[in-house]
C-alpha cells in the first residue's frame, strides 16, 4: 500500500533544500579554507622535520670529518713521538712496560686535551685485543673490536652513530636524547715524507659525545614545530571566527531571500486573488443592485396587494444590502482608494466614529472612555479612509466583548511631537499568539459572519499614510490597538 508523505513534510523538504542550496558556495569555501590551512599546517611540519634533519646530517658530518681528521693526526704524532722512540730506546713497543704505557698515554692525553674527546682506544693489529684506552678499565679487554674494526685493518677507516630519543623525548614520551660518535681508522707505519705507509699496526677507535649538539637539534626541531602548530593554530582560531561569523551572515542572507521570495509569492498571489476578486465582486454588484431595486418595489406592491408578507420582501432587502457590503469591502481590499489627503484633527475624526457607534455601545453595554489630547496638532489625512480604520478597530473591539464591558480610547504625541498616537484598548477576550500573529491576514477571522478583510483593509490603510498600527492581547484580559500617524 502505497503512503502519501504529508505535504507540510514535502514543504518543509523543499525549502530545507532551498536554503542548503544557497548556502552551497559558502560551504565549499569553508571546505577549501579548512583543507588548505590543514595541508599548510602538514606542509610546514614535514618541512620543519627535513629542515632538522638536514641540521642533524650536516653536524654529523662535520663531527665524523672532524673526528676522522684528529684520528689521523693521532696515528703521525703517535707514530713520530712514541713508535719510533720506543723501538730505538728498548727495540721495540711493549704496552705492558708501564714506562711505555705512560709515555703513550701521556702523548695522546695531550693531543686530544681540550677537544672533547671521551677515549682514544689502539686494538692490535694481530690481535682483537685493546693494548691501550684512555679508560684504563678496556685496556686489555678482548675481541671488544666488531665490524668497523675488521674493516679499519683492512685499511679503509669508518665511523657509525649510535644515537637515541627524538623530538618526542621533550613531551618525556621517549628516551632521553643522546648521540656518540665512533671513529674507527688503521693505525699505520709514517715514512719519512709524512705519508702514511701500507704496514697497519692497529687500529685506533676515537669516541666523542655528540648528546648536547644533538639534543640542540632536537630543540631546534621542537621549537619549528612549536612555533609551526602555534602559528597555524591562531590561523585556524583566525579562520574559524571568520567562518563562523561568515556563516551567521549567510545563513540569515539566505534566510531572508527565503522569506523574501515567500512573500514575493504570498503577494503575487494575492494579487491573483485580488484581481479576481475584483472581477468577480464587480459582475455580482450589478445584479445585486438590480435584485435590490426588484425587492424594493415589490415590498411596496405586497403592502397593497397582501397586506402582513411585506416583510418577505424586507428579507431580500436586507440580505442584498449586507451582500452589496461584503462586495463593496472585497473591492475596496482589492482595488484600495486613491488617498484624498487633506488636513485635518483625528480628534474629531474618534468623535465622529463614537457617535455613529453610540447606539451600537448602549445595545452592547459598552462602557467608553475617551481620553483624547486637546492640543493634538493637525495632520495630512485621509478623513474617510482613517474614519474607516477606526470604525473597523472598534467594531473589532465591540465583537469581543459579547457580555459588555470597557472600551477606552486616547490620543497624544510621540516621538517629541512628530508623530500621534492612537491607543484602543478593549477588555474583551482578547486573543491567544496564534491569532494574534495572524489578525492583519486578508480573510483570517474567527467568527461566524464576516470576511476577515476588516483589519487587513485597516492595515492598509493606516501604512498608506506612511503609519504603523501595533496589537498587543492576552486572552481573557483583553485587546489594546495602537496607531503611529506621522504629523505632516
Amino acid at each position: 500500500m502505497e503512503t502519501r508523505q504529508d505535504p507540510q513534510e514535502i514543504f518543509d523538504s523543499i525549502r530545507r533544500q532551498k536554503f542548503d542550496t544557497g548556502l552551497q558556495p559558502f560551504k565549499l569555501v569553508k571546505y577549501f579554507s579548512f583543507t588548505s590551512l590543514g595541508v599548510i599546517l602538514v606542509f610546514t611540519l614535514i618541512l620543519s622535520w627535513i629542515i632538522s634533519n638536514h641540521a642533524r646530517r650536516v653536524m654529523l658530518e662535520q663531527s665524523q670529518e672532524y673526528v676522522l681528521l684528529l684520528a689521523e693526526n693521532i696515528n703521525q704524532q703517535v707514530f713520530r713521538r712514541f713508535v719510533l722512540p720506543a723501538v730505538v730506546r728498548y727495540g721495540g713497543i711493549a704496552l705492558s712496560n708501564p714506562e711505555q704505557f705512560e709515555n703513550l698515554d701521556r702523548i695522546v692525553r695531550g693531543l686530544i686535551q681540550g677537544l672533547k674527546i671521551d677515549s682514544v682506544t689502539i686494538y692490535d693489529s694481530r690481535v682483537n685485543i685493546i693494548s691501550y684506552s684512555t679508560v684504563s678499565e678496556l685496556v686489555g679487554v678482548k675481541d671488544k673490536g666488531g665490524v668497523e674494526y675488521e674493516q679499519a685493518l683492512k685499511g679503509k677507516a669508518n665511523s657509525r652513530f649510535i644515537y637515541r630519543g627524538s623530538v618526542f623525548s621533550l613531551l618525556s614520551v621517549a628516551p632521553a636524547v643522546s648521540c656518540q660518535l665512533r671513529a674507527y681508522i688503521p693505525f699505520r707505519q709514517v715514512r719519512e715524507d709524512g705519508e702514511s705507509g701500507e704496514v697497519i699496526m692497529g687500529v685506533i677507535e676515537i669516541v666523542k659525545d655528540l648528546s648536547n649538539n644533538y639534543a640542540s637539534i632536537i630543540n631546534l626541531q621542537g621549537r619549528i614545530i612549536l612555533v609551526s602548530a602555534a602559528v597555524m593554530g591562531v590561523l585556524f582560531l583566525v579562520l574559524r571566527t571568520i567562518v563562523s561569523r561568515a556563516g551567521r551572515i549567510m545563513e540569515s542572507k539566505a534566510l531572508e531571500r527565503l522569506r523574501l521570495e515567500e512573500k514575493l509569492n504570498q503577494t503575487e498571489r494575492l494579487a491573483h486573488l485580488g484581481t479576481m476578486v475584483a472581477t468577480v465582486s464587480h459582475e455580482i454588484k450589478s445584479p445585486l443592485g438590480i435584485v435590490r431595486s426588484t425587492a424594493e418595489i415589490l415590498e411596496k406592491r405586497i403592502q397593497k396587494v397582501a397586506p402582513g408578507n411585506e416583510h418577505l420582501a424586507r428579507i431580500i432587502v436586507d440580505e442584498t444590502m449586507r451582500l452589496n457590503n461584503i462586495v463593496v469591502e472585497f473591492l475596496d481590499f482589492a482595488r484600495p482608494q486613491q488617498m484624498k489627503m487633506e488636513r485635518g484633527q483625528v480628534n474629531v475624526i474618534i468623535d465622529k466614529v463614537l457617535a455613529f457607534l453610540a447606539p451600537m455601545f448602549k445595545e452592547q453595554q459598552v462602557n467608553v472612555l475617551a481620553d483624547l489630547a486637546p492640543d493634538l496638532p493637525e495632520t495630512a489625512v485621509d478623513i474617510d479612509q482613517v474614519y474607516r480604520a477606526l470604525l473597523n478597530i472598534l467594531l473589532n473591539s465591540i465583537q469581543a466583548m459579547d457580555h459588555g464591558g470597557r472600551l477606552r480610547i486616547s490620543t497624544g504625541s510621540s516621538d517629541e511631537g512628530r508623530r500621534i498616537k492612537v491607543v484602543v484598548h478593549d477588555s474583551g477576550c482578547g486573543m491567544d499568539e496564534e491569532k494574534l500573529a495572524q489578525i492583519f491576514k486578508p480573510f483570517f477571522t474567527d467568527k461566524s459572519k464576516g470576511t476577515g478583510l476588516g483589519l487587513a483593509i485597516t492595515k492598509n490603510i493606516i501604512e498608506g499614510h506612511l503609519g504603523e498600527i501595533f496589537v498587543d492581547s492576552r486572552l481573557g484580559e483583553g485587546t489594546t490597538f495602537t496607531i503611529h500617524l506621522p504629523v505632516v
